[in-house]
């Protein structure tokens, strides 16, 4: 099955999402490996940008169910 080009560009737009919630997770790994006894402080922040980002994207993707 072809995507169409509205199809393209919401896929486009959900990796976006994917994407953030990916960088959200690289600061907390690299606070975790590298500077947990100075900036342990910022994981619950964090975190709850994380779960944020997620339901953005499960949202998204229950909204567009072509992208499951």
């Amino acid at each position: 099955m072809a995507l169409t080009d509205e199809q393209k560009a919401l896929k486009k737009e959900l990796a976006g999402y994917k994407r953030k919630v990916v960088e959200l997770a690289g600061e907390i790994h690299d606070i975790v490996e590298d500077t947990i006894w100075t900036d342990y402080s910022r994981l619950i922040p964090l975190s709850e940008e994380v779960q944020t980002a997620m339901k953005v994207v499960e949202d998204f993707k229950a909204e567009h169910t072509f992208l499951q």
